[in-house]
C-alpha cells in the first residue's frame, strides 16, 4: 500500500529564475521539485507519488547549450501508495451500480467490486440503490468495505490505477455504515 521510496530527477530551473545568493537559487530548486513531484501523479512502478519527505542532494548545475537554464541532478525521499494484487485493503463506497460498486481507496477512485464477487449480497433498486445480503448487511454509497485486490493495473495516458475487488474470504465486507 505505502512505500517509501529514493528517487533521482533532474530539475530544470530557467535562466530568469536564476540569482547569485544560494538561499534563492535552493529555493526555486526545492519549489520546481515539489511543482514537478505534483504534476507527475504517479508511475507504474511506484504508484501514486503522494508526498516528498526529505530532499537528500542538489548535484551540480548544468547550464543547457540552447536556452540557459540549468539542469539540477537531485535525490530525494517520497512516500507513494501502490495496489498490489492479493492485498487486503479499505475503500469508501462511491457510486452503486446493478452489476456493482466503485469505491475509492486512497488516492484510487476506480476500484470495481462486481455482484459476482460479493456473492450473498443482492442489489435493491430505488432512488439510493443499495446491496444488502439476507443478514440485513447494507453496501451504499460512503460504506466503508474491506475486500481483497483480485487484480490491479496502470492505465499509462491517465496515469492512474484501477482495481478489480472481492468480498471472498474471512472477515471482509462492509465494515461501517456513512463513514464520509
Amino acid at each position: 500500500m505505502y512505500l517509501k521510496s529514493q528517487l533521482s530527477w533532474n530539475v530544470i530551473i530557467p535562466a530568469e529564475n536564476l540569482d547569485v545568493e544560494g538561499l534563492m537559487l535552493q529555493k526555486a530548486i526545492v519549489i520546481r521539485l515539489l511543482d514537478d513531484f505534483a504534476s507527475k501523479k504517479a508511475s507504474k512502478n511506484l504508484g501514486y507519488f503522494m508526498a516528498l519527505t526529505t530532499l537528500e542532494r542538489i548535484g551540480e548545475g548544468k547550464v543547457r547549450e540552447h536556452t540557459g537554464d540549468v539542469l539540477f541532478p537531485v535525490e530525494f525521499s517520497c512516500i507513494t501508495f501502490k495496489i498490489f494484487r492479493g492485498e487486503i485493503l479499505e475503500g469508501v463506497v462511491d457510486k452503486i451500480l446493478k452489476h456493482g460498486v466503485f469505491l475509492r481507496c486512497g488516492p484510487t477512485d476506480k476500484v470495481y467490486l462486481s455482484h459476482q464477487k460479493m456473492a450473498d449480497y443482492k442489489y435493491v433498486p430505488g432512488e439510493n440503490p443499495i446491496f444488502m445480503n439476507e443478514k440485513m448487511s447494507r453496501i451504499e454509497k460512503d460504506t466503508v468495505v474491506r475486500f481483497i485486490v483480485v487484480g490491479a493495473r496502470y492505465v499509462e495516458a491517465e496515469k492512474e490505477f484501477q482495481a478489480v475487488v472481492s468480498l471472498e474470504g474471512d472477515y471482509l465486507g462492509p465494515i461501517s455504515q456513512n463513514a464520509v
